[in-house]
């Protein structure tokens, strides 16, 4: 594990996808991530590239040849990213195309995630850089579990995630094969909360493309805000946790999965992002325990 730690927090990252692993508060010891329990998840943040969720058949297709992908992208299983640079506040870790990913992502690029620490915030950054002579297609994302509750003597019906503005809020059904159906449901009707309970998720994940808010708070209704995410560069956000699990991810995404009627092609796939050759795109989420 790779560590890094300040006056208010510390956190640990997983050398295999630069998976952030920990998450602590050194004012209280609350370990705030969820520490990849395998009776439910074994998972903890995994970093969604270069697709988010399914594709269609686990395919796509660009210009005529048909690749195969797995769920949300290659690099959260991939022990090739290295450390690139340590700071008094920083983790940089690298991740190089090669022959290897030329052959499920015909993109030659370089992607780099960041772990940033600055008071009680965690910056995680991501930067792309796309070294082909060719447009590059892609998705990205983040997919953080946090630990509710996080005492004994609460449930998880104790919690509910409050935005900062109150929405109209449809959720984006998934079908049985992962895919995004057509059939939207109410979430939110004017409102700003999501109150969490076991048969939330009982569905999948909640979708929401395009959501107004760009930050939400996961909240205890006897001890108030425990942690919120900022998202400003990031179109969607999904919501999700195994049903009876003591965890909720809170996911910022730029992309969603297949849809149920797609073509299967990368250029026109729902949800894409286009990077020209020789540009370089970032992102960044905001983690803050209060």
């Amino acid at each position: 594990m790779h560590n890094l730690q300040n006056e208010f927090l510390s956190i640990k990252v997983n050398p295999t996808g630069a998976e952030l692993s920990s998450l602590k508060n050194l004012e209280t010891g609350i370990e705030h991530l969820w520490q990849g329990n395998p009776e439910f998840w074994a998972s903890q943040a995994p970093n969604l590239f270069p697709v988010i969720g399914v594709l269609k058949e686990g395919k796509y297709i660009f210009e005529g040849k048909e690749y195969e992908m797995p769920k949300h992208g290659f690099v959260r299983h991939d022990e090739n990213i290295q450390l690139k640079e340590k700071t008094e506040n920083s983790l940089v870790f690298e991740l190089n195309s090669s022959e290897e990913s030329l052959e499920i992502y015909p993109f030659k690029f370089r992607f780099e995630i960041s772990f940033i620490l600055n008071k009680k915030t965690v910056e995680v950054k991501h930067k792309l850089f796309n070294l082909d002579e060719k447009p590059l297609y892609f998705s990205l994302g983040g997919h953080p579990a946090f630990n509710a509750p996080i005492s004994t003597n609460e449930v998880y019906e104790d919690y509910y995630l409050e935005f900062d503005q109150k929405m109209d809020l449809k959720t984006h059904v998934l079908g049985e094969s992962g895919l995004v159906s057509h059939h939207t449901e109410g979430i939110l009707d004017n409102e700003d909360k999501i109150r969490l309970h076991k048969e939330l998720f009982a569905k999948d994940a909640l979708i929401f493309k395009n959501i107004p808010s760009k930050k939400v708070a996961l909240k205890s209704k006897n001890s108030g805000t425990v942690l919120s995410v900022g998202y400003s560069d990031f179109k969607n956000l999904g919501i999700w946790a195994k049903p009876g699990a003591p965890y909720v991810c809170i996911e910022p995404w730029l992309g969603i999965a297949d849809i149920e009627g797609t073509d299967q092609n990368l250029k026109t796939k729902e949800g894409i992002e286009k990077l020209d050759s020789g540009n370089t795109f970032e992102a960044s989420y905001f983690i803050t325990i209060e």
